[in-house]
């Protein structure tokens, strides 16, 4: 099947079938199609879209390019979380131990942050010591031993995925619903699972600004993964604004240890419930409770039982990091940081937070990367002092910067401060937090 044929079919507006949509994949995979080629198609996808039959074709397809998960030796149900990402964005590493805590396995692939948005595996590996390149099969021991893994993709998960990103990235063709979910779900569903929760951001610092692409969003990725079998729900959150307390890898999870020692503090709540939720709907696709407010009053008791922070613990040495993080979060905080306070300029209430300016700033000075191949240090980040609707009185203090000198301060400070819209009047209350999208129908 020539490759030509297929690129003029889609370009022509016409469906691609099933044998169409394979040939495509199978050629990324192994190298036959030649990267004009597959980014021809591609725009043709971004410009003419594809329909539902075409999306989950693409899906499976580029599921089957690789390693499908074999977990059936594992009694307990599966489930898993995914969040399109976004600045400060740490659940799944309270998640994890409290879905495992309550009897549910988590064998949670994960990836690493580029641009404004942080990675789940940058956030463990501040973590001294802690393995996130596992193999399969330690991978699936460690599931079995602590109830849940984190790992990034091994090159034998959806191998087409990564190629294809990669060009979509330089063909500027990432925006595009049907190719989102294909790149999504073809790693999710590779990891043989019960049930999948979503966790789509709207928002200033979210990858879907406005909240009618995010619902768009929520519900194709719903609609694939129960066409798969898999029990898929998602939630729309709020990206407004940072997401807790600290923004930066070796912060965030010092937050989250925070929260999993029951020491939540005001700024760090919005974590907390968020967390609460999305674990919560784990665990009712489970079959683990019946209702949301059951699995919520189950998860609450292994939080402050400390059954969360002692399976959180466990997997910290079985994946070989420094578990006295558990007892001693402190040893996260670089005591060789400098912190700036960044001071409002004048009164007025918080009316709007640019997220992505926040996130932006913390990668400028080394707490993310612009290129997939820059370094980062952990040690780096920001705290956030006010919320949207706050009131701030003139050199009060908006939040702190977390650096290695007053250079680095001085470069991102003023972006900082200007990343916080004050008004004269509290603004009216805005979408924040939830609203369950497309998925599992179920009691509340």
């Amino acid at each position: 099947m020539r490759p030509q044929n297929i690129i003029a079919k889609k370009r022509d507006g016409k469906n691609l079938n099933g044998e169409e949509i394979n040939a495509f994949v199978s050629g990324v995979t192994d190298g036959k199609w030649a990267d004009y080629q597959t980014s021809a198609l591609l725009m043709a996808m971004f410009v003419g879209g594809l329909n539902a039959d075409e999306q989950n074709a693409l899906t499976e397809a580029m599921l089957n390019s690789g390693e499908i998960l074999d977990f059936s030796d594992i009694e307990q149900p599966k489930a898993d979380k995914h969040s399109t990402g976004g600045v400060g964005d740490k659940t799944s590493l309270i998640i994890a131990p409290l879905v495992a805590a309550c009897g549910v396995a988590v064998p949670m692939i994960s990836g690493r942050g580029l641009g404004h948005t942080g990675g789940t595996l940058d956030k463990l590996e501040s973590i001294a010591g802690y393995n996130v390149n596992l193999s399969t099969a330690e991978f699936k021991e460690i599931v079995k031993k602590c109830g849940f893994a984190l790992a990034g993709q091994t090159a034998d998960i959806a191998p087409a995925d990564k190629k294809l990103y990669a060009l979509r990235d330089a063909t500027a063709t990432v925006e595009s619903i049907p190719l989102i979910v294909a790149s999504i779900m073809s790693k999710k569903l590779a990891e043989n699972l019960d049930a999948l929760v979503l966790d789509v951001k709207t928002g200033s610092g979210a990858f879907m600004r406005e909240f009618d692409d995010a619902k768009n969003l929520a519900a194709a990725l719903c609609r694939t993964g129960n066409a798969f079998g898999v029990k898929t729900e998602a939630v729309i959150s709020d990206m407004n604004q940072p997401l807790g307390k600290f923004v930066g890898n070796a912060l965030e999870v010092f937050e989250c240890v925070k929260i999993l020692r029951n020491e939540t503090d005001a700024q760090m709540l919005r974590t907390l419930e968020l967390s609460i939720e999305l674990a919560a709907r784990m665990l009712v696709l489970c079959g683990i409770a019946e209702t949301i407010e059951d699995s919520k009053s189950k998860i609450q008791k292994v939080l402050e039982s400390g059954a969360a922070l002692e399976k959180f613990r466990q997997n910290i040495e079985c994946q070989n990091g420094d578990a006295k993080i558990c007892d001693a979060p402190e040893i996260l905080l670089d005591k060789n940081s400098v912190e700036v306070v960044v001071k409002a300029a004048k009164s007025g209430f918080v009316n709007a937070i640019d997220t992505l300016a926040i996130g932006a700033g913390v990668s400028k000075i080394g707490g993310g990367r612009i290129k997939v191949e820059d370094a980062i240090d952990y040690a780096v980040g920001y705290q956030c002092e006010k919320n949207i609707g706050d009131e701030v009185i003139a050199g009060e203090t908006l939040g702190v910067i977390f650096c290695r000198n007053n250079a680095q301060a001085e470069l991102i400070g003023e972006k900082m401060r200007d990343a916080y819209k004050l008004g004269d009047e509290k603004p009216a209350e805005k979408f924040e937090l939830i609203m369950s999208a497309v998925g599992q129908k179920h009691s509340e």
